[in-house]
Parts: C-alpha cells; structure tokens; sequence
C-alpha cells in the first residue's frame, strides 16, 4: 500500500509520546521536563521532583482521551490504573505542567521537509484547555514578535527533521517569550479550515497538491497586515449531559464550533460567543473564583463589570476578597451546600442571575463539591457560564469596550460578509 504525504515512520516518531520528546531533545528544542515511566514508584519521584501539577499523556491518543492533569499523588495513582490500560504497547509520559502559560497553535503545510505555507493563532485561554475546547484568536494578538519569531523557527526544524509533506499542528506552550513545544500532530487540525477561511487561502487544497507531488507554491499572507480579527468559539451540550462537570481541560468535551470576525478582538469574541448561544448578561453576575491569583487577576474586571451598572453576586470567599480591594458593591450568597439564604442555588432557580463565573480550585475536581452544583446548576437553569478566568476576564473588557463606544453614539460592531472582510484594504 502507498501512502501519500508524511511517511509512516513520521507519523510514529510525531505520536509515539517517546520517541517525539527524544527527537525534540536531540533537535535541542525546549519542552516542559518530561520522563516516561514503568512504575507507579518512578512516575511518582518524578512528579514530586519537578513538583505538581503534572500532565500524564499516553500516546496515539485523539481529542486528549485518556489525558489528565494530576495535582498529588493520590490524584497520580487514580488515574494511573485507567491511563495505562488505554494502549499498553505504547509508553506513557508525564511532563510538567506549566500554569499560567499561553497556548499557541501552529498550523501549517510542508513539502519535502520544508515549510510552504502557515499560520500562528493564540488560545484565549491559558495552557491546560484542550484545542478543541479553547476559543482561538486569529491572527494571535497577544504575541512578542520574538515569540512569533521562535515558534516559526522550531516548527521549520520539526518539518524538516520528520519530512513532513501534508497538513501539520504543533502545539507550544509561551510564557515570558519561552517556547516549549507540546505535541506535533501531522495531520489537518480541526483548525485548518478556520484558517483557510480567515486568510482567504486553501490550506487543504495546498497540503493535497504536495501529497500528490504536484507542484506547490507559497500564498502571500502577511497576518500584520490583516485589518480584521477571527475568533472560533466552542458548542458544548452539557445541557444534554446529565451530571456531567461543566468545565473546560485536557479532554475535548465540545460538539461543535463557530467563527466570526470583527475589526477588533473584542467584537469577533462576543459574535462568536453569541454564535454559540450565548446570551450576554444584562444585570446580575455570579462570581466564585478558587485560587488566589485568579481572584486578584478579576480584581479589575469586578470594578469594570460595578462601573457598568451590573448588580453583582458572590461566593463568601470571593466576596470577601473582592471588597477588600475596592469592590464594596458586592452581595454574599451561601453556596449550595451550606443550605442557608440567600443562596446561589435559590437565586438560579428564580432567574435572578444573568451569568455565572465560577473558576475552579485545585481542590474542586471531583462531584460533590459547592463548585461543581454551582456549575451543573447555572446549566440546569439554562443561565451562561464561564469557567476559565482567561474567557472572563476578556469578556469584561469587550463588554466594557462595546459599553463605552455606545455611551459615545459610536457603532460596536456590524453585520458583515466574509466577502466583505477580504475586501477592506
């Protein structure tokens, strides 16, 4: 049997969780410290070394099954029995898992080893949310050219070591203009004919054409001269999934997507939310935040969301936290299970709360907990959700954003062809 495009060894070398760190150590390219282990005994003086969280990842895996962050070793040896049973002739390797790092894809085509034509986008939310969940932001508007600069050459180094001919990801993690790559997938992305579309050009028409041989050229894009912005938006139905954790990680758990465009960032993100069903909150917002950075990271935002006339809500901790800063308009409800009023559980029930934003801790990654009945209940009572700080906080700003250009009699945003988009010079 022929195969067209990447060879068969390739693809082993890209998937085999092993053999891809060993390539990416002897091309001296940087990736979060990694071991493969034999041993619950190995596995845990790993973890404990390089300290948790840490990311257990089997190979030939698809939408991240079988993937998990662990945060001890309880957590580690859970998951272990379920993890290894998933493809017993192929290592599992954990790697440290790097918080706070911006996740940015890489898509691109190669031809005989050699780059043809790519594309760079950036995940609205940090590291730890599978592609396929994250709201992607395109061209990436958040990136230090040096960045921009290293992803490019590390990817260049990665087609030409593994002779890529066809379609490509590579998934990096940044922070502080590291790069650190994730995994390499030599096959189309989900993400490819979002691309096509916002840069007007076929990257599925190109990849074909090298995999036949035939001749291939470069297209012209020139991603800082795009005057537009594109942003594609998960669909969850966990409105569908009875008891279901509505909360976004490693594992895919969306079913659909969408993409809109806008002049800014902030207009794409609401189209494309609003594409999704979402529904923005016109009065009262549900905040409870776990770790203390994300409180102190929703700080601003809280203040922005008061300014706007919001009525807000919030778990005791978080309520606390928040008025301590500053935020002295903020009303306490009791959480599910303290079974006390006013509670969050009654307020959802009535309709009383426009959206919630409930940020999961460390600690809340099991049923049962206040976290997880805030979240089934806001889905239960059909109110938003938000679980990702990064999603909020971007939401609060666009939101102030739009606010602030209608209280100026200035348009927000517009209705718009795709044709349209590609024709503003």
């Amino acid at each position: 049997m022929n195969i067209l495009g990447t060879s068969v060894s390739s693809i082993d070398m890209a998937e085999n969780r092993y053999k891809f760190s060993k390539l990416c150590d002897k091309l001296l390219i940087d990736q979060p410290e990694w071991a493969e282990f034999t041993t619950f005994e190995e596995a845990c003086d790993f973890c404990a070394r390089t300290d948790y969280p840490s990311l257990v990842r089997p190979s030939y895996v698809l939408s991240g099954a079988a993937m998990r962050v662990v945060s001890d070793a309880n957590d580690l040896e859970n998951f272990l029995r379920r993890a290894a049973i998933v493809s017993r002739d192929y290592p599992v390797v954990i790697s440290k898992y790097i918080a706070g790092a911006k996740e940015v894809e890489f898509d691109a085509v190669g031809n005989c080893g050699e780059i043809v034509n790519y594309a760079i986008s950036e995940h609205v939310e940090n590291g730890g949310v599978h592609s396929g969940d994250a709201t992607l932001l395109l061209p990436a508007q958040r990136l230090y050219v040096e960045t921009h600069r290293r992803i490019k050459r590390i990817a260049q180094k990665l087609c030409k070591a593994l002779n890529i001919t066809g379609p490509f990801n590579i998934q990096f993690l940044c922070k502080d203009n590291e790069v650190k790559v994730i995994e390499c997938n030599l096959r189309a992305s989900r993400t490819f004919p979002f691309i096509s579309k916002t840069f007007n050009v076929n990257f599925i028409e190109i990849a074909t054409r090298a995999m036949l041989k035939l001749p291939v050229r470069a297209e012209n894009i020139h991603p800082i001269d795009i005057e537009f912005v594109g942003c594609k938006a998960a669909v969850f139905s966990f409105n569908r999934l009875k008891n279901s954790d509505p909360r976004l990680g490693v594992e895919m758990q969306s079913t659909g997507e969408v993409a809109c465009y806008g002049m800014t960032q902030y207009e794409a993100f609401l189209k494309a939310l609003i594409s999704t069903g979402f529904k923005l909150p016109e009065k009262s917002i549900y905040i409870s935040i776990g770790p203390f950075e994300q409180k102190l990271e929703f700080v601003n935002a809280a203040k922005n969301l008061v300014e706007m006339g919001y009525k807000l809500f919030a778990s005791k901790n978080t309520a606390e936290f928040m008025k301590e800063r500053g935020v002295s308009q903020i009303v306490t409800l009791f959480k599910p299970f303290v079974k006390r009023e006013p509670n969050v559980k009654s307020y959802l029930l009535q309709g009383k709360i426009d959206l919630v934003i409930c940020i999961p801790g460390s600690m809340d990654s099991m049923a049962a907990t206040d976290g997880f009945e805030i979240r089934r209940g806001a889905i239960d009572s059909a109110t938003m959700l938000l679980t990702n700080i990064k999603q909020a906080t971007l939401l609060v700003e666009a939101l102030s954003r739009k606010a602030l250009r209608e209280k100026q009699g200035k348009k927000f945003w517009g209705i718009e062809s795709w044709h349209a988009y590609h024709m503003i010079e």
